[in-house]
């Protein structure tokens, strides 16, 4: 079956969020809420491969990976940005809150093959950079993946006309100033519309529930993996009742909030899964939320008489069929 996308019709976004440039952004952020783990031996792409929601076995030197690691049900335990480094050795990195219970859990279904999962955090520091901090032999597409001189450097998708991407340093080597506010790289993170699941939100989605076959965190042509039919039933049945989306809000939001319709007091039709401020005002923030709820009806945060959301369009439209 041929591939095709949809936009989701969203209002448009507030007056004051069209006053803020973030092409003119630029500068390093350091990511002190991020960690490393650590794949070596000659079967860690193969073991990865068979965990993960995406290829590791075909993964290239110039290219890196999204990924979700599903429970048996589908249901997002942790996701990842991973890239091999050498032939017998991949870097994986999340949030540093999911990291230990992560690394715990994969590292139970090594068992005989050749691989050894060990927490590298304190091996490497990380980077977010912004516009002009990128390289220039970087390639443009997202998920590709460049080493220089100064570090490992990973393309992420782009957020208001601002490039993005990865740096991995070791952390024993000369360090660059960070300059970017990192509230500012959170805006960022939340205006791509690619979120990682942090602990607050394990086992809330199956991996479209963020996009994440739309953003290049899900192959359907790969092999088993814990929660794949679940996956795979939810994508080829049209059973995709939840999406992500971003809002704005004029108060502060926080991961892990509860968002309710206007038509139903007593049920949530949402999760908040990242937040950050924006430069000017209010707060932005990517939920996800049942796709009925985008009809125009109110929403808010923490409850029926909380934080009223305003949606904002995505930056990529969505897949809809395989």
């Amino acid at each position: 079956m041929s591939a095709s996308t949809t936009s989701v019709s969203t209002p448009a976004a507030a007056n004051h969020d069209l006053d803020f440039d973030a092409t003119a952004l630029q500068g390093l952020a350091r990511l002190d809420d991020w960690g490393v783990i650590r794949a070596q031996g000659a079967d860690a792409a193969a073991f990865l491969h068979g965990q993960l929601t995406q290829d590791f076995v075909l993964l290239g030197q110039g290219e890196a990976r999204l990924a979700g690691y599903c429970s048996a049900k589908g249901r997002m335990l942790a996701s990842f940005i991973g890239w091999k480094t050498g032939p017998e050795e991949i870097l994986l990195l999340c949030h540093r809150d999911l990291l230990a219970p992560t690394l715990k859990r994969l590292s139970m279904f090594v068992l005989r093959a050749k691989a050894k999962l060990s927490d590298a955090s304190a091996d490497f520091a990380l980077y977010g950079a912004v516009g002009a901090s990128l390289p220039a032999g970087l390639p443009a597409a997202p998920w590709s993946r460049l080493d220089a001189a100064d570090g490992q450097w990973v393309r992420l998708p782009g957020a208001e006309g601002a490039a993005r991407a990865l740096l991995c340093l070791p952390s024993a080597a000369a360090q660059p100033a960070a300059e970017l506010a990192p509230a500012l790289w959170q805006w960022l993170e939340v205006r791509s519309g690619v979120a990682m699941v942090g602990a607050p939100v394990v086992e809330e989605f199956v991996p479209q529930m963020l996009n994440y076959e739309s953003v290049g965190g899900v192959n359907f042509k790969k092999g088993c993996y814990p929660g794949q039919e679940v996956v795979a039933r939810s994508q080829y049945r049209g059973a995709l009742k939840r999406r992500a989306q971003i809002f704005h809000a004029e108060s502060e939001l926080s991961v892990g909030q509860e968002v309710f319709h206007a038509a139903d007091a007593e049920q949530p039709c949402g999760i908040v899964v990242a937040a950050a401020p924006h430069p000017l005002q209010g707060w932005e923030a990517i939920v996800s939320l049942q796709t009925s709820a985008l009809d125009g009806q109110a929403l808010t945060v923490g409850g029926p008489d909380g934080v009223a959301l305003q949606a904002l369009a995505l930056p990529y439209e969505l897949l809809q069929d395989i």
